[in-house]
């Protein structure tokens, strides 16, 4: 579906010395440099795959999206989407895809959410069966009856996501882009919008390109996700490798009988778990691949009375945290992470 083949993009900035001295000589000679934001990156996503491409402020991630959606044009690579070359064809590109960027609306500011909903249905040719039922699966799943007749600027930042998303998807695009589709969102509202994007990539079969800061947002949706640091793809995989690549993929919760603040790490378990302590509990962290929470447990019980306990994965910020801060090698690598020294 999106076939994406060693693109790059770059861009040119222009640079002054500070002060008045260099605001002189700016005007007599500029002085250019050259910035990579995407740097020869190539990734292939099949129909129906819902994938989270992140990265920190400033990675890239933006750049890729407009370049696959033919916002932009890549300086070098070529992008083919369902067949499209999106930036050479972006009127027929734009009748295939769905978005939803961040703050940016694409419903009509001062007139009630209806009747945006009306003009995207004759942008996009939409048959009037087909937009009714959509309409109606809209008004079920996100809510939206109550909200059909507010002028969108009326709308809370909630209720207008939940506009944005219906006007996404309403034409049943083959691919969506979605860029912090839940940023600002309280809980319930995120709840329904991950629900919301669920059912129709279950129901159209609809690639779903999500970017985001908020992880639980990827590990609600997506089984794989892609990694980029400084335009360079660094992780391309399943968040199930993913995590078993990371120092620590299990975390044992106890609560201790009495304080944990005393609790000194038993000598057989020195070499594989890491200690921090939450509150009243104690949180132990180690890999399964080194040792499982049975022996830890037991090893524990020896020195300390549990009242209870959990073992529970580590969340994939702390995975993607985790990776920053240990660094990985700056190569694209299919289902593996490899680590630097």
């Amino acid at each position: 579906m999106i076939e994406v083949k060693n693109i790059s993009k770059y861009y040119r900035l222009f640079e002054r010395e500070p002060g008045l001295r260099g605001a002189i000589r700016a005007l007599f000679k500029r002085k250019y440099i050259k910035k990579t934001a995407v740097d020869n990156i190539s990734f292939h996503i099949p129909k129906g795959e819902i994938v989270g491409y992140i990265g920190s402020n400033g990675a890239g991630k933006s750049t890729t999206i407009k370049m696959i959606s033919g916002i932009l044009t890549p300086d070098a690579g070529e992008v083919v989407v369902g067949g499209i070359i999106p930036y050479k064809n972006r009127t027929k590109n734009a009748k295939s895809i769905g978005a939803v960027f961040g703050q940016r609306t694409q419903l009509f500011w001062d007139i009630p959410v209806q009747e945006s909903l009306q003009l995207l249905k004759h942008i996009y040719e939409i048959p009037e069966e087909a937009y009714q039922k959509n309409i109606e699966k809209f008004k079920d799943v996100l809510d939206l009856e109550p909200l059909l007749s507010i002028p969108v600027r009326q709308l809370s930042l909630g209720q207008k996501m939940r506009c944005e998303l219906a006007a996404a998807f309403l034409h049943n695009p083959s691919v969506v882009y979605l860029d912090e589709p839940t940023i600002g969102l309280d809980a319930s509202v995120k709840i329904k919008i991950r629900e919301f994007i669920k059912q129709m990539n279950r129901e159209h079969e609809t690639t779903i390109i999500l970017t985001t800061h908020d992880m639980q947002d990827i590990e609600e949706l997506c089984n794989r996700i892609i990694i980029i640091d400084k335009g360079t793809i660094i992780y391309d995989g399943s968040l199930i490798e993913l995590k078993q690549t990371t120092k620590y993929n299990r975390t044992v919760k106890l609560e201790l009988e009495g304080s944990a603040d005393d609790f000194v790490i038993p000598i057989a378990l020195q070499d594989y778990v890491l200690k921090e302590l939450a509150d009243t509990q104690l949180l132990l962290h180690f890999n399964n691949q080194d040792i499982n929470g049975s022996q830890i447990i037991a090893e524990v019980m020896k020195h300390h009375v549990i009242n209870d306990f959990t073992v529970t994965e580590p969340g994939i910020d702390k995975i993607v945290q985790e990776i920053y801060e240990r660094g990985l090698d700056h190569a694209q690598v299919l289902g593996t992470v490899k680590v630097s020294n």
